[in-house]
Protein backbone atom coordinates (compact mmCIF):
# COMPACT_ATOMS: atom_id res chain seq x y z
CA UNK A 1 0.00 0.00 0.00
CA UNK A 2 1.98 2.89 -1.13
CA UNK A 3 1.80 6.09 1.04
CA UNK A 4 2.27 9.44 -0.10
CA UNK A 5 3.13 12.24 2.57
CA UNK A 6 4.47 14.89 0.01
CA UNK A 7 2.38 16.69 -3.02
CA UNK A 8 4.60 16.17 -5.78
CA UNK A 9 5.50 12.42 -5.29
CA UNK A 10 1.89 12.09 -5.01
CA UNK A 11 1.36 14.09 -8.88
CA UNK A 12 4.69 11.83 -9.63
CA UNK A 13 2.88 8.81 -8.95
CA UNK A 14 -0.37 9.93 -10.82
CA UNK A 15 1.38 10.96 -13.94
CA UNK A 16 2.10 7.13 -14.38
CA UNK A 17 -1.32 6.18 -14.34
CA UNK A 18 -2.94 5.41 -17.93
CA UNK A 19 -5.05 7.72 -19.51
CA UNK A 20 -8.33 6.64 -19.35
CA UNK A 21 -7.98 4.50 -15.93
CA UNK A 22 -10.85 5.91 -13.64
CA UNK A 23 -9.90 7.27 -10.13
CA UNK A 24 -12.05 7.25 -6.83
CA UNK A 25 -10.97 9.46 -3.29
CA UNK A 26 -12.52 9.62 -0.06
CA UNK A 27 -11.03 12.03 2.03
CA UNK A 28 -11.37 11.78 5.09
CA UNK A 29 -9.69 13.07 8.49
CA UNK A 30 -8.36 9.91 9.85
CA UNK A 31 -9.26 7.87 12.65
CA UNK A 32 -11.14 5.97 10.35
CA UNK A 33 -13.87 3.63 11.55
CA UNK A 34 -15.90 1.28 9.43
CA UNK A 35 -18.41 4.31 8.20
CA UNK A 36 -14.99 5.20 6.29
CA UNK A 37 -14.13 2.05 4.92
CA UNK A 38 -17.34 1.71 3.91
CA UNK A 39 -16.64 4.71 1.55
CA UNK A 40 -13.36 3.58 0.43
CA UNK A 41 -14.70 -0.04 -0.45
CA UNK A 42 -16.99 1.41 -2.92
CA UNK A 43 -14.49 3.83 -4.40
CA UNK A 44 -12.56 0.78 -4.82
CA UNK A 45 -15.37 -1.00 -6.71
CA UNK A 46 -16.21 1.26 -8.88
CA UNK A 47 -12.91 2.99 -9.80
CA UNK A 48 -9.54 1.75 -11.33
CA UNK A 49 -7.58 3.57 -8.71
CA UNK A 50 -8.70 4.45 -5.09
CA UNK A 51 -6.86 7.78 -3.22
CA UNK A 52 -7.69 7.64 0.24
CA UNK A 53 -6.88 10.97 1.61
CA UNK A 54 -5.77 11.07 5.73
CA UNK A 55 -5.31 14.82 6.92
CA UNK A 56 -6.89 16.36 9.83
CA UNK A 57 -7.60 20.35 8.75
CA UNK A 58 -6.99 22.57 11.21
CA UNK A 59 -8.70 25.57 8.98
CA UNK A 60 -12.03 23.68 9.47
CA UNK A 61 -12.30 24.01 13.15
CA UNK A 62 -13.48 26.97 15.07
CA UNK A 63 -12.37 25.54 18.61
CA UNK A 64 -8.42 25.20 19.42
CA UNK A 65 -9.13 22.30 22.04
CA UNK A 66 -11.40 20.32 19.15
CA UNK A 67 -8.33 20.01 17.26
CA UNK A 68 -5.81 19.42 19.69
CA UNK A 69 -8.34 16.66 21.09
CA UNK A 70 -8.76 15.11 17.51
CA UNK A 71 -7.65 11.18 17.18
CA UNK A 72 -4.71 11.07 15.06
CA UNK A 73 -3.79 7.35 14.33
CA UNK A 74 -2.34 7.16 10.46
CA UNK A 75 -0.62 3.71 11.80
CA UNK A 76 -3.95 2.04 12.87
CA UNK A 77 -5.79 3.71 9.88
CA UNK A 78 -3.39 1.98 7.24
CA UNK A 79 -3.60 -1.28 9.27
CA UNK A 80 -7.35 -0.94 9.18
CA UNK A 81 -7.22 -0.21 5.30
CA UNK A 82 -4.83 -2.95 4.94
CA UNK A 83 -7.27 -5.54 6.73
CA UNK A 84 -10.46 -4.46 5.14
CA UNK A 85 -9.74 -3.35 1.75
CA UNK A 86 -6.73 -3.90 0.00
CA UNK A 87 -3.19 -3.01 -0.64
CA UNK A 88 -3.56 -1.41 -3.92
CA UNK A 89 -5.14 1.91 -1.84
CA UNK A 90 -3.04 4.76 -2.67
CA UNK A 91 -2.64 6.99 0.82
CA UNK A 92 -2.10 10.59 1.12
CA UNK A 93 -1.19 11.75 4.86
CA UNK A 94 0.55 15.02 4.13
CA UNK A 95 1.54 17.44 6.56
CA UNK A 96 -0.26 20.84 7.27
CA UNK A 97 3.03 22.74 6.03
CA UNK A 98 2.77 20.66 2.66
CA UNK A 99 -0.78 20.94 1.97
CA UNK A 100 -0.98 24.89 2.63
CA UNK A 101 2.40 25.64 1.44
CA UNK A 102 3.05 27.01 4.49
CA UNK A 103 0.63 29.38 5.13
CA UNK A 104 -2.60 27.75 6.63
CA UNK A 105 -5.42 29.50 6.03
CA UNK A 106 -8.94 28.89 4.31
CA UNK A 107 -10.16 31.02 1.15
CA UNK A 108 -13.08 32.60 1.48
CA UNK A 109 -16.44 30.83 -0.33
CA UNK A 110 -19.86 31.79 -1.14
CA UNK A 111 -22.12 29.13 -0.50
CA UNK A 112 -25.51 30.83 -0.11
CA UNK A 113 -28.00 29.81 2.16
CA UNK A 114 -26.43 26.29 2.88
CA UNK A 115 -23.68 28.21 4.88
CA UNK A 116 -25.71 29.92 7.09
CA UNK A 117 -27.75 27.09 9.01
CA UNK A 118 -27.00 24.26 11.35
CA UNK A 119 -23.06 24.01 11.18
CA UNK A 120 -22.41 27.09 9.30
CA UNK A 121 -24.37 29.21 12.32
CA UNK A 122 -22.79 27.45 14.99
CA UNK A 123 -18.69 26.97 13.73
CA UNK A 124 -18.30 30.24 12.66
CA UNK A 125 -15.80 29.75 9.37
CA UNK A 126 -16.20 25.57 9.51
CA UNK A 127 -17.45 25.71 5.80
CA UNK A 128 -14.49 27.96 4.19
CA UNK A 129 -12.17 25.51 5.75
CA UNK A 130 -14.16 22.72 4.10
CA UNK A 131 -13.74 23.95 1.42
CA UNK A 132 -10.58 24.88 1.21
CA UNK A 133 -8.95 21.55 1.98
CA UNK A 134 -11.58 19.46 -0.05
CA UNK A 135 -10.98 22.03 -3.26
CA UNK A 136 -7.17 21.63 -2.72
CA UNK A 137 -7.51 17.68 -2.60
CA UNK A 138 -9.44 17.22 -5.70
CA UNK A 139 -7.62 19.82 -7.79
CA UNK A 140 -4.25 17.85 -6.44
CA UNK A 141 -5.56 14.07 -6.93
CA UNK A 142 -7.87 14.97 -10.08
CA UNK A 143 -10.17 11.85 -9.35
CA UNK A 144 -13.26 11.19 -11.13
CA UNK A 145 -15.64 10.48 -8.61
CA UNK A 146 -15.35 11.58 -4.61
CA UNK A 147 -16.86 9.67 -1.71
CA UNK A 148 -18.93 11.79 1.11
CA UNK A 149 -20.75 9.64 4.27
CA UNK A 150 -24.12 11.57 4.91
CA UNK A 151 -23.42 11.75 8.12
CA UNK A 152 -21.66 15.45 7.05
CA UNK A 153 -24.46 15.82 5.16
CA UNK A 154 -24.72 19.79 5.07
CA UNK A 155 -21.40 19.06 4.18
CA UNK A 156 -21.63 17.13 1.26
CA UNK A 157 -23.88 19.61 0.38
CA UNK A 158 -21.91 22.36 0.58
CA UNK A 159 -19.11 20.36 -1.24
CA UNK A 160 -21.45 19.67 -4.53
CA UNK A 161 -21.79 23.42 -4.37
CA UNK A 162 -18.11 23.72 -4.46
CA UNK A 163 -17.77 21.73 -7.33
CA UNK A 164 -19.88 23.80 -9.29
CA UNK A 165 -18.85 27.16 -8.00
CA UNK A 166 -14.79 26.30 -9.03
CA UNK A 167 -16.08 24.15 -12.14
CA UNK A 168 -14.00 21.08 -10.82
CA UNK A 169 -15.00 18.00 -13.47
CA UNK A 170 -15.70 15.50 -10.58
CA UNK A 171 -18.41 13.53 -9.96
CA UNK A 172 -19.64 14.14 -5.79
CA UNK A 173 -21.48 10.92 -4.41
CA UNK A 174 -23.02 10.83 -0.99
CA UNK A 175 -23.40 7.10 1.15
CA UNK A 176 -25.46 6.44 3.36
CA UNK A 177 -24.90 6.66 7.03
CA UNK A 178 -22.95 3.61 8.69
CA UNK A 179 -24.25 2.88 12.52
CA UNK A 180 -23.17 1.25 15.86
CA UNK A 181 -25.50 -1.87 16.85
CA UNK A 182 -26.89 0.81 19.13
CA UNK A 183 -27.57 3.50 16.19
CA UNK A 184 -24.91 5.78 17.33
CA UNK A 185 -24.18 6.87 13.77
CA UNK A 186 -19.93 6.27 13.10
CA UNK A 187 -17.59 9.10 14.23
CA UNK A 188 -14.32 9.18 14.75
CA UNK A 189 -15.30 11.35 17.81
CA UNK A 190 -17.18 8.41 19.40
CA UNK A 191 -13.98 7.20 20.56
CA UNK A 192 -13.55 10.03 23.03
CA UNK A 193 -16.72 8.96 24.51
CA UNK A 194 -16.75 6.89 27.92
CA UNK A 195 -18.59 3.65 27.58
CA UNK A 196 -21.27 4.96 30.03
CA UNK A 197 -21.75 8.19 27.39
CA UNK A 198 -21.49 5.70 23.91
CA UNK A 199 -24.42 3.80 25.57
CA UNK A 200 -26.51 6.85 26.41
CA UNK A 201 -25.60 8.57 22.84
CA UNK A 202 -28.01 6.02 21.31
CA UNK A 203 -30.89 8.35 22.50
CA UNK A 204 -29.92 10.54 19.59
CA UNK A 205 -30.59 7.88 16.98
CA UNK A 206 -33.90 6.60 18.83
CA UNK A 207 -35.01 9.67 19.43
CA UNK A 208 -34.75 11.03 15.66
CA UNK A 209 -36.59 7.91 14.52
CA UNK A 210 -39.48 8.68 16.67
CA UNK A 211 -39.21 11.94 15.07
CA UNK A 212 -40.04 10.56 11.79
CA UNK A 213 -42.37 8.99 12.91
CA UNK A 214 -44.31 11.87 14.19
CA UNK A 215 -43.24 13.99 11.34
CA UNK A 216 -45.84 11.94 9.42
CA UNK A 217 -48.89 13.82 11.38
CA UNK A 218 -47.62 17.02 13.21
CA UNK A 219 -45.71 19.73 11.69
CA UNK A 220 -42.15 20.83 12.20
CA UNK A 221 -42.60 23.04 14.80
CA UNK A 222 -44.63 20.90 16.73
CA UNK A 223 -41.76 17.70 16.54
CA UNK A 224 -39.01 19.96 17.24
CA UNK A 225 -40.53 20.92 20.30
CA UNK A 226 -41.08 17.37 20.98
CA UNK A 227 -37.74 16.86 20.57
CA UNK A 228 -36.11 19.99 22.09
CA UNK A 229 -38.56 18.18 25.66
CA UNK A 230 -36.85 14.74 25.07
CA UNK A 231 -33.31 16.30 25.51
CA UNK A 232 -34.23 18.74 28.42
CA UNK A 233 -35.43 15.39 30.36
CA UNK A 234 -31.75 13.65 29.43
CA UNK A 235 -28.89 14.35 32.35
CA UNK A 236 -26.39 12.63 30.40
CA UNK A 237 -26.42 14.64 26.61
CA UNK A 238 -26.67 18.37 25.95
CA UNK A 239 -28.92 19.38 22.32
CA UNK A 240 -27.28 22.31 20.10
CA UNK A 241 -29.81 22.55 17.71
CA UNK A 242 -32.46 20.27 16.02
CA UNK A 243 -33.37 21.46 12.70
CA UNK A 244 -36.31 20.29 10.09
CA UNK A 245 -35.26 21.54 6.49
CA UNK A 246 -36.21 20.27 3.29
CA UNK A 247 -33.59 18.04 2.11
CA UNK A 248 -31.46 20.25 -0.89
CA UNK A 249 -31.27 23.86 0.34
CA UNK A 250 -31.30 23.02 3.68
CA UNK A 251 -34.05 26.00 4.18
CA UNK A 252 -36.73 26.42 6.68
CA UNK A 253 -39.96 26.12 5.47
CA UNK A 254 -43.93 26.97 6.42
CA UNK A 255 -46.47 23.94 5.26
CA UNK A 256 -45.21 20.30 4.05
CA UNK A 257 -45.63 19.87 0.81
CA UNK A 258 -45.80 16.32 -0.66
CA UNK A 259 -43.69 17.08 -3.70
CA UNK A 260 -40.53 17.93 -1.59
CA UNK A 261 -38.22 15.70 0.79
CA UNK A 262 -37.40 17.27 3.99
CA UNK A 263 -34.22 15.92 6.19
CA UNK A 264 -34.02 16.26 10.07
CA UNK A 265 -30.26 17.53 11.61
CA UNK A 266 -29.46 17.35 15.12
CA UNK A 267 -26.45 18.05 17.08
CA UNK A 268 -25.61 17.38 20.71
CA UNK A 269 -23.07 17.57 23.58
CA UNK A 270 -21.77 14.22 25.47
CA UNK A 271 -19.53 16.00 28.02
CA UNK A 272 -17.29 18.00 26.00
CA UNK A 273 -17.81 16.12 22.53
CA UNK A 274 -20.30 16.75 19.86
CA UNK A 275 -22.30 14.68 17.68
CA UNK A 276 -23.96 14.93 14.90
CA UNK A 277 -26.45 13.19 13.25
CA UNK A 278 -29.61 13.58 10.62
CA UNK A 279 -32.41 11.53 8.96
CA UNK A 280 -34.26 11.43 5.70
CA UNK A 281 -37.96 12.08 7.25
CA UNK A 282 -39.81 10.90 3.49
Amino acid sequence: MPIFHKTDALKNHFSAISKGDTIGMVPTMGALHLGHISLVKKAFKENKHTIVSIFVNPTQFNNPEDLEKYPKTLAADVALLQKEVSKEIIVFAPSAEEIYNGTIKSSSYNFGSLEKVMEGAFRDGHFDGVGTIVEKLLTLAQPNTAYFGEKDYQQLQIIKKLVQLKNIPVRIIGCPIVREENGLAMSSRNERLTPELRIEAAFIYKTLKTAKQKFGTKSAVQVTAWVTDQFQQNKLLQLEYFNITEANELQPFKRKSKNRKYRAFIAVYADDIRLIDNISLN
